[in-house]
């Protein structure tokens, strides 16, 4: 890897930061103004709701709808054009019109396939759905340019190598490191800095694969821990990482600074400013991330790392999921708890479902989880399949659901070892009359979960937040 007397740092922009032709134009602007201390290397998102466009669009050509996705065609060519029009010299446009005209025919192409076939598979929703990152980092580099500053847009397909699970691909780690440090090293010993696009990757045979909804986050932590960033900068449309979800709790601050596993724990737990994958890759390689505002620059943001001196005990932060179903299964017989569980949890690791909390009494066998609403339906019936057997020999095996029921998660590195957490909390709940319906602490000591009615989420957020005065 070309080492240079600059740090290195990542920059990732998300769609809202890339929606219009002022914001790409702006984001160029913070890109160029820290290139002067800093070698730069960006990730970016396709523009906001092009993404969602481009999927819907793959439904409709495969449903034989050619209305609706031939509309989707003008509609990608309209923005991304405007966009061109709107920032880029005449000679750059020249050279970045013909490129996007490839991907807007290339979108045209593969919906008239899935037109004809009835059918869109993983692997070619995969290509079709990250074009706009194709898209979206011509232009950034275009204009980057047009400022004076050299700049390249790179495919991540070239640097990102992973599986073949299309839809939700996983990095392959040592070969991905090779790659993007071979290809990126010549645009560092250029001075040029590299647009690359988010989302995206490939399989070893060069097939383009996507890292799930959300994964351009993903995408930037990647890439600063194959060239060993000293940072790596998530710019989004919030201030930071907050206390807790501003609609729920009016008085919701902004934290200075969190660990990697707080910032995992509030991302699997629903917190929406980072990607749920996004810390591994840094983690080992001690490389901080920090949450930006696009739009309000000056904010120093959430620094997300190894915590520096000494850190305060107790709650650091409050998450929760609102919409959410209980199951409970219960055995009778000779069917011991162990068995019930194995077969529970191996059942949804094969459907890749998350449990929210589990609360078990291995006396009386019975196993309480919870699983987010979408998931019911599906979680429901496989149990019912796994264990078809004991329910129809004398109803061994029951299941039952309360639905409509929300999770909120307490969250802190340093709630270890100190006393009296979970008692203030439920005290504090207590007093507002909110009725707990189950209760979970990780084994990590990290999070303490519980389960309330749906109705109550709003409540039991603000008072907790409001006992431990975050």
């Amino acid at each position: 890897m070309t080492k240079t007397d600059r740090p290195l740092i990542v920059m990732k922009f998300g769609g809202t930061s890339v929606g219009n032709p002022e914001r790409m134009q702006h984001v160029a602007e913070l890109v160029a103004s820290h290139a002067k201390e800093a070698e730069i290397a960006v990730v970016v998102s396709a523009m906001a709701g092009v993404t969602d466009m481009l999927i819907r669009a793959a439904k409709e050509a495969s449903a034989g709808d050619r209305d609706g996705w031939k509309g989707v065609r003008q509609e990608l060519a309209r923005r991304h054009r405007e966009v061109a029009d709107r920032t880029l010299s005449p000679s750059e446009q020249a050279g970045v019109l013909p490129r996007l005209a490839e991907q807007v025919e290339h979108f045209e192409n593969l919906c008239s396939g899935f037109s004809l076939v009835r059918e869109v598979t993983p692997r070619a929703m995969d290509t079709l759905s990250s074009l706009g990152e194709v898209m979206s980092s011509l232009l950034l580099a275009a204009i980057l340019r047009s400022q004076g500053y050299p700049a390249e847009a790179v495919d991540a397909r070239d640097l990102i190598v992973t599986d073949e699970k299309f839809g939700n691909a996983t990095p392959l780690f040592k070969e991905t490191n090779v790659k993007a440090r071979q290809h990126l090293s010549r645009l560092r010993r250029k001075g040029a800095i590299g647009v690359i696009t988010g989302f995206r990757g490939a399989t070893r045979d060069g097939v383009c694969t996507t890292l799930g909804r959300g994964g351009s986050d993903y995408s930037a932590t990647i890439i600063g821990s194959a060239l060993d960033a000293r940072e790596t900068w998530i710019w989004t449309d919030v201030d930071g990482v907050m206390t807790a979800d501003p609609r729920l709790v009016a008085n919701a601050r902004i934290i200075p600074e969190i660990s990697y596993q707080e910032a995992i724990e509030l991302s699997f737990f629903g917190a929406k400013v980072l990607h749920p994958k996004t810390i591994q890759p840094v983690t080992e390689r001690n490389i901080p991330v920090w949450i930006k505002n696009t739009f309000n620059p000056a904010c120093p943001g959430t620094r997300i790392g190894s915590i520096r001196g000494d850190r305060a005990r107790g709650v650091k932060a409050i998450t929760s999921v609102s919409k959410a179903d209980l199951l409970t299964l219960s055995a009778k017989g000779n069917l011991a708890f162990a068995q019930l569980a194995a077969k529970a949890f191996t059942a949804l690791s094969t459907e890749e479902v998350d449990s929210l909390m589990v609360t078990q009494s291995s006396a009386d066998n019975l196993l309480c989880f919870g699983v987010r609403d979408r998931d019911l339906k599906s979680v429901k019936a496989l149990l019912e399949k796994v264990f078809e057997l004991e329910m129809l020999h004398d109803q061994r095996v029951s299941i039952e659901v309360m639905p409509q029921v929300a999770i909120v998660v307490m969250i802190g590195e340093n709630m270890k070892g100190t006393p009296g957490l979970a008692g203030r909390a439920f005290s504090a709940l207590g007093k507002r009359g909110i009725n707990l319906i189950a209760i979970a602490q990780g084994s990590s000591e990290i999070s303490i979960s519980f389960a309330v009615k749906a109705t109550d989420v709003k409540d039991a957020v603000q008072a907790i937040h409001d006992e431990f005065e975050l």
